[in-house]
């Protein structure tokens, strides 16, 4: 008789710990979709990422990329990558060339309006962060 009631006590146990298990593993499954949940609308909020520009005149053709980091509370880091090509008299490009420069810039919240350190540049964000301006010109976000 007290062989019955031990094996019915494990098996008990047996599905106690098997629906346990089954529970902590949809709460951790749960807290992994809020994680990421949290973390994608953070990101859309934030003005890190990559934006691009092109821009072209009777002389040359340039693509721009500025690519901000935040680096703490209120300071971010860009960094410009442009690749440039002169035309010559007869409108065809040349060699393609590259420059490069890292800015800090610091934002303020009130105006909503970021300045770089070394040259005073006026740098903007439209609401959702998808567009970028620097002085007058406009960058895409592409990620």
């Amino acid at each position: 008789m007290n062989n019955l009631k031990s094996m019915k006590d494990q098996q008990l146990n047996a599905e106690l710990l098997s629906w346990l298990a089954k529970l902590l593993f949809v709460g951790v499954v749960l807290a992994l979709a809020l994680i990421i949940f949290l973390q994608s609308c953070s990101k859309s909020n934030s003005f890190a990422g990559r934006y691009v520009n092109s821009a072209g005149s009777e002389f040359s053709l340039a693509q721009d990329t500025l690519v901000v980091e935040h680096v703490a509370a209120k300071v971010y880091l860009i960094h410009r990558s442009t690749g440039f090509q002169l035309l010559d008299e007869g409108g065809r490009p040349g060699k393609k060339q590259f420059e490069s420069e890292e800015w800090t810039a610091d934002y303020d919240p009130e105006t909503k309006v970021m300045r770089e350190r070394r040259h005073g540049k006026t740098i903007t964000f439209n609401e959702d962060a998808t567009e970028m301006t620097v002085v007058r010109r406009k960058y895409q976000r592409i990620d």
